[in-house]
């Protein structure tokens, strides 16, 4: 798999005849690859047709005739044998502002000058990583002794660990497993893959043009987690099978003491600032069921799937129907004897005709030969969600919003949405009654459908249980007072997504205990920084959590990151010791959170779910990623207090 800088390699000669590049182009994304050749050959003309309306990239391929594809790729044609003909060279340099504007106005049907700035770190070669670091610690303070922990070598902590090393700040990761990956390594359930498109799953820095899926399984994404750790020179500074149990803050020496828990017994260590990188999804949620306990077959979450259980042939409850069972429901269908599956809340389905296809193999040729490809697919895949996705969740007072919808464009994706499963359930109208959600498009996770879930939910070994469960006996579930046979139980119930740091405890200035700070109700500037918390920072952190609005979470914690090492830039250069958000940065910024989200499905709805918890939401982002990116870029002195002393 290729990297960028130092995991990147040169484009190899443009090659082939025209024939040969037909082939190619036959796998090409069109708007991509249009937007690939203006930039290349800098001029706009060959992207032939007026810009679409506003979200025409989310259709396949456009929404492209195939007379219109066809006509593309042969005007593509012409202009990759006139690059061959140019013979090897340098690739061009990213577009200029100008040419950038035009390109990514095309592509998202609106002018987009204030979006620039955020577009074009995209649209760079591997080896430029615009995000990282412009200084080092021997650089500010040379003879400073600074020593950061990160804790979870997961996505968020393997970028923490990288941009600390560009910045040559020494730290150690500790992670609880025995390999990188988080989640990715716990979640191993039948099924299991990514619904972010695997392009945008990956570090800006370090693309991976090779993607075999257009949403890959967690194993391939587990491979480029570990490859990166790898190349990166990160796998050496982790200690795994290391659980950080505590920390606690000493004012005076102005360090964290963290307590640990591994292969070495219990012992203490120090360090200057923590970074707290053990995401959202990493606790099982588990239901409260009377007689759990009592079942007496297997029974497991699924995130902790027992793979010693042959299913085949046995009875298997699944409880749940969100993102986990969609996946899992499917793969079981078949192979068990019969699967049961106990439903609360159905999903929305949003169709995605691709989501277990691979890559063609035109767009990985695109994609490893041909300069600024992957970048601007990429970019094709954020761009949909950069302007557009997000209004459909913004309640509109005048409507008025229902549990129907929230809007009037809320209505029409339900409608869009509901027509899609409708027209998989044509002789099923007791099933698409009960499949319908009886809540907003938005409030609850929209999950990417292929049609495998419904076509397993209508086979005669699969049953679909709507009742509310009322108890586990030793050999079954009863659920509205019938008792459902099962010889496995399977809990796809999700995550105790708002508990975070948990079960860390974590003591800051004048013995504050974090979680009794919070009440249950987890509030934190940007998402990364709590007062009474010197130098504590979280990646992935409360109300970080996109909702479809571009890119993905691992966009995010880059963004986050960038905040993360221009604070320490600001503690390291003006030779202080402490850091912490001012309160009244931190509460006016919750409050704008706040009314953010109450006006947005996931709030407004009564649904409930790990979107809005306790009646409000602790994980979700509110608004566009191009707010986030805007307030992460670079950090304000006056929203922070730096002392250089114990209290001063």
């Amino acid at each position: 798999m290729a990297f960028s800088r130092p995991f990147s390699r040169p484009f190899p000669p443009l090659t082939g005849d025209a024939q040969t590049l037909r082939r190619h182009l036959a796998g090409a994304d069109v708007p991509a690859l249009l937007m690939t050749l203006a930039h290349l050959t800098g001029d706009p003309s060959v992207l032939g047709a007026e810009p679409g309306a506003p979200g025409w990239l989310f259709a396949p391929q456009g929404g492209l005739t195939g007379e219109q594809q066809a006509a593309a790729r042969e005007r593509a044609v012409r202009s990759l044998l006139r690059l061959r003909d140019l013979g090897p060279g340098a690739p061009p340099d990213p577009p200029d502002r100008e040419l950038l504007r035009t390109i990514t106005t095309w592509a998202m049907g609106a002018d987009t000058e204030d979006l620039l700035p955020l577009l074009a770190e995209e649209i760079v070669l591997p080896g430029h990583d615009p995000r990282a670091p412009d200084w080092t610690l021997r650089q500010l303070a040379p003879d400073r002794d600074f020593r950061v922990a990160v804790i979870g070598a997961g996505f968020s902590g393997l970028l923490a660990g990288h941009r600390l090393a560009q910045a040559g700040i020494p730290f150690v990761l500790y992670d609880k497993n025995p390999d990188v990956g988080g989640t990715w390594l716990e979640n191993t359930y039948p099924g299991c893959r990514t619904d972010v498109a695997s392009h945008l799953y990956n570090y800006s820095f370090a693309p991976r043009p090779d993607w075999p899926d257009h949403f890959c399984t967690h194993d391939t994404v587990l491979d480029y987690l570990r490859d990166f750790a790898k190349e990166a020179g990160l796998t050496d500074r982790i200690r795994f099978g290391t659980e950080v149990t505590a920390l606690r803050w000493d004012e005076h020496a102005a360090r964290w003491h963290l307590d640990l828990r591994g292969p070495d017994g219990a012992r203490t260590v120090t360090h200057h600032a923590v970074i707290s990188a053990v995401g959202q999804l990493n606790r099982p949620q588990l239901p409260d069921f009377p007689g759990r306990d009592d079942f007496a077959g297997p029974a497991f979450h699924s995130a902790a799937w027992d793979h010693g259980v042959d299913l085949a042939g046995r009875r298997v409850a699944v409880v749940g129907t969100g993102a986990s069972a969609f996946q899992i429901v499917p793969e079981l269908a078949g192979t068990a004897a019969e699967v049961v599956v106990f439903m609360r809340n159905p999903p929305w389905l949003r169709p995605t005709p691709h989501y277990r296809r691979p890559m063609p193999d035109g767009a990985r040729w695109l994609c490893e030969h041909l300069p600024y490809y992957a970048q601007w697919y990429r970019l094709s895949l954020l761009a949909p969600g950069l302007r557009g996705i997000l209004e459909g969740w913004i309640v509109d007072p005048g409507h008025p919003p229902t549990e129907r919808a929230v809007s009037a464009l809320n209505e029409e994706l339900r409608a869009g949405l509901l027509r899609s499963m409708a027209a998989q359930l044509p002789d099923h109208p007791e099933l698409l009654d009960a499949v319908t959600p009886a809540y907003p498009v938005g409030a609850k996770r929209v999950l990417r459908d292929d049609g495998r879930w419904l076509a397993a939910l209508r086979r005669d070994d699969v049953r679909l249980v709507t009742a509310p469960v009322d108890r586990v006996t030793p050999t079954g579930l009863v659920a509205g007072g019938t008792e459902h046979a099962a010889d496995v139980l399977v809990y796809a119930t999700g995550f105790q997504a708002s508990r975070f740091l948990a079960p860390m405890t974590v003591t800051g200035r004048d013995g504050a205990d974090l979680h009794t700070t919070w009440h249950g109700d987890p509030r934190a500037y940007l998402g990364i920084t709590v007062p009474g918390f010197p130098n504590l920072f979280c990646l992935y952190g409360p109300n970080t959590n996109l909702v479809g609005q571009g890119g993905s979470i691992v966009y995010f914690s880059e963004c986050a990151m960038t905040q993360v090492l221009d604070v320490l830039r600001l503690v390291l250069a003006g030779g202080h010791r402490a850091v912490e958000v001012r309160r009244e940065t931190h509460d006016a910024y919750n409050r704008w959170i706040d009314t953010g989200n109450a006006h947005r499905a996931w709030g407004w709805s009564t649904v409930g779910g790990w979107y809005r918890a306790n009646g409000r939401s602790a994980t979700n982002w509110p608004y566009s990623a191009q707010e986030y990116w805007r307030r992460t870029r670079t950090a304000d002195p006056a929203d922070y207090v730096l002392r250089r002393t114990d209290r001063g």
